[in-house]
């Protein structure tokens, strides 16, 4: 990419640029943006999107930028004194790098389908590593993408090596995210821990009510006007993750449990897929039991 910036003599020339995502958290406190677009601009950076939020109940400032710097401009050292002055958690991303996932599936590859093709048209900038699945299901459709495929059949017995495989491959391919695209197995809560942060999940229901096994179905009974899905973090406690995105259709008396089940499904995927992207372009800060979208 170029741009044009002033040279030592005054001239404007052409000049290849690169573009980051910085995302900073910290305590609110005064003089926070202009700490950290001063030294951007002691950089020649040029600030493209800035957004910001300060939440009063926990007094956390949130601030993402996305800026095109000079190639080879050294902005981490730049905003080292800004860092230090304000505690900051900072986080400075090459925007064109391409994260690498870890994709999660059982019988069910709707999810995992929509993110594939999301992945192939460039709507989603990343690529897929490998495909892990508690069934052979899946095979096909990783030979057909040229993905490399791990079964693993989950047992009470199995799961302690199956998640410490899932640990030893993320490290291996130096995986960014793990995505669980409808994974009918409940991760442990050291490996919730570890993956802290770095794996999200699609949850089946809008409502909490509905949990387990054939959510729609129990929608149905209940005479729902509404069905959804949730995107949230993994963690320790069963579905109840810091919430990235969610979504929900209106349906009527007149929808049966396949009716449901059908919508589900494509809420399920719009919503993963965009959790994802969310997550992927930096946009997505943990506060607490919640977040914040910027």
């Amino acid at each position: 990419m170029q741009s044009t910036y002033p040279n030592a003599d005054g001239a404007v020339r052409p000049t290849e640029v690169e573009r980051h995502v910085l995302r900073v958290s910290c305590a609110a406190r005064p003089g926070i943006v202009a700490a950290v677009s001063t030294a951007l601009a002691a950089k020649g950076a040029n600030l493209v999107e800035s957004s910001q939020f300060w939440d009063e109940t926990s007094d956390r400032f949130f601030l993402r930028v996305g800026f095109i710097a000079p190639q080879g401009a050294e902005i981490a050292e730049a905003l080292a004194p800004a860092r230090d002055a304000f505690d900051m958690t900072l986080d400075l991303t090459p925007a064109a790098r391409k994260p690498r996932l870890i994709v999660m599936v059982s019988k069910f590859d709707h999810a995992l389908l929509h993110l594939l093709y999301q992945i192939r048209i460039g709507w989603l900038n990343a690529e897929v590593c490998a495909i892990v699945s508690n069934h052979p299901d899946a095979e096909g459709i990783a030979a057909r993408e040229g993905v490399p495929f791990h079964h693993w059949p989950a047992t009470r017995e199995t799961k302690p090596e199956i998640e410490a495989r899932l640990v030893d491959l993320a490290d291996r391919l130096k995986a960014d995210l793990v995505v669980l695209a409808r994974y009918m197995q409940i991760l442990s809560d050291d490996l919730a821990r570890r993956l802290s942060g770095r794996a999200i999940n699609i949850h089946h229901s809008f409502l909490p009510s509905f949990k387990g096994a054939k959510p729609y179905h129990q929608a149905h009974a209940r005479g729902v006007k509404h069905i959804g899905a949730t995107a949230h973090y993994v963690t320790g406690d069963l579905d109840e993750g810091p919430i990235i995105e969610q979504d929900v259709e209106r349906v009527s008396h007149a929808s049966g449990p396949d009716d449901l089940v059908a919508i589900g499904r494509d809420i399920e995927s719009r919503v993963l897929a965009r959790a994802v992207k969310l997550h992927l372009e930096g946009r997505v800060f943990v506060n607490g039991a919640k977040t914040v979208i910027l």
